[in-house]
């Protein structure tokens, strides 16, 4: 099984104007990094479950509701889904004329911060995902850090993604010094090039601090990888017409750990084996998922079968 822990919240997507004084109509859509990696995980058919904490009003309602639709468990044994009275985190995006989104957080308060660490990992882990606003807000984040560097200490294979939202991040310094303490935690890092720009690191310097591989995405570009025995590789990206890429990276990180559990490469060691010709299937694999996600609104990942 492979967990996925983060935040769930919703996100409010630009419909296009009729509102009052012109604004938007804004449509609420299931999101979060973490939840969208998780559903996308459940549609192409790996087995995962979610860690986090839901509200208990309606969104949080509809949160869990389509997490079971894709096949999420949100009860497994010693990790069920933590519920609270407080509302759920909203996101209001915005879409750029090339389909890029930006986003405004409505974070104080809200039921996901008040995540706590799990005292024990439910058995047949075998991999477990991070990242986004989860690792910024506290005291979540406290919460979900200490669970990163538990499973990394049990020998599970860890995926970080941190997304990074820069409107959170009150000192940019102090948290590019935790991100940089996170890396030995660490077996695969997937990030933007965006957020490459914005940490100020390349990928060498990050394997050299522990992961055993690092993907970055570069939108219609493609994405690039980076391994610690030297290797690099590139795959273009997937010709699509762009209706807005929200949840295009999250899908990426699905893509990618369903691709590497298909060959049961879900260990450090099994990274350090895989051969170029497995990473490029694995690295198109993604970029086709990602590219059917940016082709509808909102984060939609694809299912198995339109990837077959």
């Amino acid at each position: 099984m492979i967990v996925v822990a983060g935040e769930a919240l919703i996100d409010l997507v630009p419909q296009g104007a009729g509102g009052d004084a012109g604004l938007p109509v804004l449509a609420p859509r299931l999101g979060g990094g973490p939840y969208n990696t998780a559903v996308a995980l459940g549609r192409l058919g790996s087995p995962v479950a979610f860690c986090s904490r839901v509200s208990r009003d309606a969104f949080g309602e509809a949160l869990l509701g389509g997490l079971r639709a894709a096949g999420v468990e949100v009860a497994a044994d010693g990790l069920p889904v933590q519920r609270g009275p407080e509302p759920t985190t909203l996101a209001v995006a915005s879409i750029g004329a090339d389909g890029s989104a930006g986003y405004s957080f409505y974070v104080e308060g809200t039921a996901d911060r008040l995540f706590e660490a799990p005292d024990r990992l439910p058995e047949g882990v075998r991999a477990m995902s991070f990242g986004t606003c989860s690792l910024v807000l506290e005291p979540g984040a406290s919460a979900y850090e200490k669970l990163m560097r538990r499973a990394a200490a049990r020998g599970v294979f860890t995926a970080l993604d941190p997304n990074v939202r820069a409107g959170l991040i009150p000192d940019a310094d102090a948290y590019r010094a935790r991100f940089r303490s996170w890396l030995p935690s660490v077996s695969l890092l997937k990030l933007s090039q965006e957020d490459a720009d914005w940490l100020s690191g390349t990928p060498h310097e990050w394997l050299a601090a522990g992961p055993a591989a690092v993907v970055v995405t570069r939108g219609g570009d493609g994405l690039s990888l980076y391994t610690r025995d030297g290797t690099e590789l590139h795959v273009p990206g997937e010709p699509v017409d762009v209706v807005d890429t929200i949840g295009a990276g999250d899908t990426v990180n699905a893509a990618l750990l369903h691709g590497l559990s298909a060959r049961d490469a879900l260990s450090a060691r099994a990274l350090d084996r895989l051969g170029a010709e497995d990473w490029t299937d694995v690295l198109r694999f993604a970029a086709r998922a990602a590219a059917l996600t940016c082709s509808r609104a909102g984060a939609e990942p694809p299912y198995a079968a339109e990837l077959a």
